[in-house]
């Protein structure tokens, strides 16, 4: 087993897993480590992560200096080979429109999917995240609770390699002495924040992320992630052997050919093919779940490369495709016996889709202005961050505390003398008063590292208005129709949005600095990112303790189809604003944990 074509393919296999990024690496990684043997589709091209990352590449090596493209939105140094925002031949579509009632769909079309394009920002969701609904009375419970998944964050933390530290702090969760790696030290910019920000009363403390800061425990952990199984404990210690510390090179958006920062190509591929009980087959691009006898029997798939319609099949099916994707899936899976959709009976398919609330803000500190030359090499993103603070302010008063909005936001911030870049002494006219030559190097190099960055991430509460359906006129260049979607933020999003930008501009103000591009801007409608922009896409299918209300029970098992499971964003019941990628590997684990037990029970 390995990689493989549509001619190798096996004529059975236990589980098909559909989709090869967070969840659907995590799924595979621990059935194949359990002896399940699996085939993997994923819709884009190999991608091997050791030769295609542009790590060591100079600035003169990118075309267009790194500028984004149609093609290459994040530019040349984006490690997405394939995919964004939009796909050729791939299309979706708007129901409306206005601006404001767009949703831009982000597909990372390549092994690891958006695994390859992310911040690596590594959060928990607290006990208030699964219980918004109880707390406060808006959106949806999930039928679990933290303590249900805490183990999982254990075993993903230990597993990935994620930096950070225990702070403590309301609805934060500390982790177990031993899952987390020393994180860095905080930069002179980062540490200028903390001591401004706490005396507005807003903690700044170290940010979780998953990047190794040194190497993993190699003899300590692969025993406490599989017990009893010195199979796969071996292969795991194989693994996190072959995966170096990070060693301060380049940004981590770039990828990491040394294996330091996570990407599922990285992390759960190598010891699950090494099981030697993984198929993996890219440019594979499923469209439906088939079905006998009430149950999954396989998947069919269009071969990218060739355009030929291929079916597998198994005893059981784990759609991890990305959340909207996998409603396209389920959706476009009708038959006689389930006319809406496969899994649909709820009407629930589509439905809730979720972003996470962005807006940012930048300024100009004169404090950092002229700062002897130092080391400020770390990991390639922030080191500090500031996790929600006001949750006094919230919960079931909410509306009579003076916010205007329910759920929360995290600060990411962005400080320090980076590696200089095409923009570098760009739009400095109002510092400079027009200096050119020797004099505008002089400006450029004293207010180097000068700069501030605020990007805050805050929670969405579902609603009716934002979800995606089957376009009935449209479909791709294989004949499959395509989603069309309906977005809608409310007030609790863009009041939220607003918050956040007089939050930033304070910030600034308490480091002595100049808030810039003429913000703050207080009209929340027009701070908000647009639907999509954060790329932290969840909902669509989300779980429940009620098959007439939801998609998914506790497991992320389709209430309709008991072989058919959901292993990626879709189930979240809420989008906290906590990053939603280390929620997703812990839901997985368990997930396949779960469908190991019911295959040795025989109950699938």
């Amino acid at each position: 087993m390995g990689f493989v074509t549509t001619r190798d393919l096996a004529r059975d296999y236990d589980v098909i897993v559909v989709g090869s990024g967070a969840g659907g690496g995590q799924t595979a990684y621990t059935l194949a480590l359990e002896g399940v043997k699996v085939l993997m589709l994923e819709a884009g091209r190999y991608y091997d992560f050791r030769t295609e990352t542009p790590m060591f590449q100079a600035s003169h090596d990118a075309p267009l200096r790194g500028a984004g493209t149609p093609d290459k939105p994040f530019g040349f140094y984006d490690a997405t080979v394939d995919g964004g925002w939009q796909v050729p031949g791939e299309p979706y579509t708007q129901a409306s429109d206005n601006e404001e009632q767009r949703f831009e769909w982000w597909r990372a079309r390549m092994l690891g999917g958006r695994t390859n394009h992310w911040g690596r920002i590594s959060l928990r969701n607290g006990p208030y995240d699964f219980k918004p609904y109880s707390r406060d009375g808006l959106g949806f419970d999930w039928p679990i609770d933290y303590q249900d998944l805490a183990p999982y964050y254990d075993k993903v933390e230990m597993l990935v390699g994620i930096y950070g530290t225990n702070e403590g702090l309301e609805n934060t969760p500390d982790s177990p002495e031993g899952c987390l790696l020393p994180a860095p030290a905080a930069r002179v910019g980062e540490r200028l924040v903390a001591q401004r920000a706490g005396k507005l009363g807003i903690p700044v403390v170290p940010i979780h992320r998953a990047v190794l800061t040194a190497k993993l425990d190699d003899t300590r952990i692969p025993a406490l992630l599989h017990p009893g199984n010195p199979r796969a404990q071996a292969l795991v210690a194989q693994s996190m052997r072959e995966r170096a510390a990070c060693f301060w090179a380049t940004p981590c958006s770039r990828g990491c050919s040394i294996g330091a920062t996570y990407q599922s190509p990285a992390v759960h591929l190598p010891p699950a093919l090494a099981s030697g009980n993984l198929d993996v087959l890219c440019d594979a691009m499923v469209y439906e779940v088939t079905t006998k006898d009430g149950k999954a029997s396989g998947v069919r798939f269009v071969d990218r490369k060739t355009g030929k319609h291929v079916e597998a099949r198994a005893r059981a099916i784990v759609l991890s495709a990305s959340a909207c994707e996998s409603a396209r899936i389920l959706l476009n899976s009708k038959t006689s016996a389930y006319p809406q959709g496969l899994a649909n009976s709820s009407g629930k398919v589509g439905k809730y889709v979720m972003d996470t609330v962005g807006s940012d803000l930048s300024g100009q500190v004169p404090l950092l202005e002229n700062l002897p030359p130092h080391n400020e090499d770390g990991a390639g993103g922030s080191h500090m961050y500031a996790p929600w603070w006001l949750y006094g302010k919230q919960g079931a008063r909410w509306a009579e505390q003076g916010l205007g909005f329910a759920r929360g936001y995290h600060i990411e911030l962005g400080t320090g003398r980076r590696m200089p870049g095409a923009s570098t002494g760009a739009n400095l006219e109002w510092m400079t008063q027009g200096s050119y030559g020797a004099k505008f190097k002089q400006d450029v190099r004293r207010s180097f590292g000068s700069f501030v960055y605020f990007a805050g991430r805050g929670e969405m509460i579902p609603n009716e208005q934002s979800f995606c359906e089957i376009d009935p006129a449209t479909k791709d260049r294989f004949g499959i129709p395509v989603l069309r979607f309906h977005w809608q933020w409310s007030e609790h999003e863009t009041r939220q949005a607003a918050h956040m930008q007089k939050t930033f501009a304070a910030i600034v103000e308490a480091m002595g600095g100049k808030v810039l591009d003429g913000g703050p801007e207080l009209d929340g409608r027009k701070a908000i990112a647009p639907g999509g922009y954060i790329i932290h896409e969840v909902g669509g299918a989300i779980m429940g303790a009620d098959a007439r209300t939801s998609v998914t029970n506790r497991w992320g098992q389709t209430w309709d189809v008991p072989n058919l499971f959901l292993s990626d964003g879709a189930p979240f019941a809420s989008n906290a604003d906590k990053n939603p990628t280390l929620t997703i590997m812990a839901l997985a684990w368990r997930q396949a944990d779960h469908i190991v037990d019911r295959f040795r029970k025989k109950e699938l």
